[in-house]
């Protein structure tokens, strides 16, 4: 059995994504409702930029998310929130967190 990709396959490859020297990775794929990655973050503080709108999920652990012109808002497992495009934000984690994004 090969591990090797078809040609016709490629544009369905989960992508890997590592940021912040390895702390925040997450896998990507297509969905039935587009782009989407799953993702996790060791404890810490990251800044992040969009390019498109996103709806992020949260599936373990808590999230303090500040949002352009925000104070910062906690959410944790199961609640979610969406962040314009073109925009940057800043999430603060307090221990390992999980989530879900999609994009557009």
């Amino acid at each position: 059995m090969s591990n090797s990709i078809k040609p016709s396959e490629a544009d369905e490859a989960i992508s890997h994504n590592v940021y912040f020297e390895g702390k925040v990775q997450s896998l990507g794929l297509e969905t039935e409702k587009g782009k989407a990655t799953l993702g996790v973050m060791k404890k810490g503080s990251y800044t992040f930029s969009t390019s498109s709108p996103e709806k992020m999920i949260i599936i373990t652990g808590t999230l303090d998310v500040k949002l352009e012109n925000a104070a910062y808002v906690k959410y944790q497992a199961q609640e979610e929130f969406d962040v314009p495009a073109g925009v940057s934000f800043d999430v603060k984690c307090d221990s390992d967190t999980a989530y879900l994004c999609y994009y557009g």
